[in-house]
């Protein structure tokens, strides 16, 4: 994993690519149930990040469901719900969804559509870089910086990854060079392979 320059503003070097590769049930060092306001305040940030997601977020949580937050090495902390790990948060970031979960609701997410040859790349935990992301098979919805997005192959019906805007999407057609995307969580990595939390 490369370390770069903190994004965040924290003012510390952090790894920001493939976040979860190699990542095991080890790496969770604490486990607690929030109390009702801080879940409360969670599903809000939750709907307020993914409005496409208000018709299904009862199904999804359902309000009698218990629910852990799981936190883990490196800043990061896991939402487990009825004991699936169906968010995850990289410090203070937005809650982002697995992979496992945006499959089932594949809309709750922009679509940035990558060509194929950054396919192998970010299956292998690299962030995305511009040209990946300009190329003829590349396809973005408009963006800002700063938010979650759906990584997809040409061709491909699920997303491959979860990745975080370092750019908005006409800086990434405008600039075509450096970061695009930062990706987070990939197919095959150790949150995707990570099985239900008790």
């Amino acid at each position: 994993l490369a370390q770069v320059c903190c994004r965040l503003g924290c003012g510390w070097p952090c790894i920001m690519a493939g976040l979860f590769k190699g990542f095991t049930p080890a790496d969770i060092s604490g486990q607690n149930q929030p109390k009702s306001s801080q879940q409360r305040g969670i599903r809000s940030s939750i709907l307020e990040a993914y409005p496409r997601l208000e018709e299904a977020l009862d199904t999804i949580w359902p309000k009698k469901a218990p629910v852990i937050v799981a936190k883990c090495t490196d800043h990061r902390t896991l939402l487990v719900i009825d004991g699936d790990v169906l968010f995850f948060q990289i410090w203070d970031n937005p809650w982002a969804p697995t992979l496992k979960l945006l499959h089932k609701y594949p809309s709750m997410l922009p679509k940035f559509q990558a060509d194929r040859g950054a396919v192998k790349f970010v299956l292998n935990g690299a962030n995305v870089m511009c040209p990946g992301l300009t190329h003829a098979d590349a396809a973005l919805e408009d963006v800002e910086a700063g938010r979650v997005v759906a990584l997809h192959a040409a061709g491909k019906e699920n997303a491959m990854a979860i990745g975080f805007t370092v750019m908005s999407t006409a800086e990434i057609k405008d600039k075509n060079k450096g970061i695009g995307v930062d990706n987070w969580h990939f197919l095959g990595d150790g949150l995707f392979k990570l099985g239900p939390l008790s």
